[in-house]
């Protein structure tokens, strides 16, 4: 019996390394890819597609998994790009809040079912906007720590507030209508239950 469960484990452990490690690389591929850069005054941004898939990781792997999956995923993008380079370590940070914050809610501890669409719809939206929220604080606390005032800071980040607010915008728009097949396939052929 004691050998039987710790079989299960194990299988469940193995699953969700590699669901966590092919969601990284959705997240690291779909970022290098599929962006459009935007220079700003204060350094580059950039529209990407990465985000959806960050959430989608919340998603399908729960919080822990979900969140290292989006945070590796993009802070290895970032150690590839020259303009992004020293942001990494807040890169994963905050992509792991992200998708730790859409596990939590999509996900809850103990469930192997996929959520509704409001529970859906409600995860996307809080881990888009955490991260836009460590993002936006971040950004403004740089400028400010360089010597710029309260308002001028927040002038000089408004592109790439806003351009990061649309990105939370887009993802947890195009993960929730990705989010049913994805998730009801999973739990149609009993994988839901091996990433949780």
């Amino acid at each position: 019996m004691k050998a039987d469960k710790n079989a299960k484990t194990q299988e469940k452990m193995l699953y969700r390394s590699v669901f966590t490690a092919l969601m990284a690389a959705i997240v690291f591929v779909t970022t290098m890819f599929f962006k459009i850069p935007i220079p700003t005054p204060v350094g580059q941004t950039m529209l990407k597609v990465g985000n959806v898939f960050c959430l989608l990781s919340g998603m399908l792997l729960g919080p822990v998994f979900g969140g290292l999956a989006a945070g590796i995923g993009s802070a290895l993008y970032d150690l590839t790009d020259p303009a992004f380079t020293a942001s990494a370590p807040f890169t994963l940070v905050f992509f792991f809040i992200m998708g730790f914050v859409c596990g939590v809610i999509t996900s809850p501890r103990g469930t192997y079912r996929a959520p509704s669409f409001l529970r859906t719809a409600v995860g996307a939206a809080a881990g888009a906007f955490s991260y836009f929220l460590l993002y936006a604080v971040k950004s403004v606390a740089v400028l400010i720590l360089a010597g710029s005032t309260l308002p001028a800071a927040i002038i000089a980040c408004s592109t790439k507030l806003l351009v990061s607010l649309t990105n939370a915008t887009l993802a947890t728009v195009v993960s929730v209508l990705l989010a049913k097949p994805l998730l009801g396939a999973l739990e149609r052929n009993g994988l839901l239950n091996k990433l949780r």
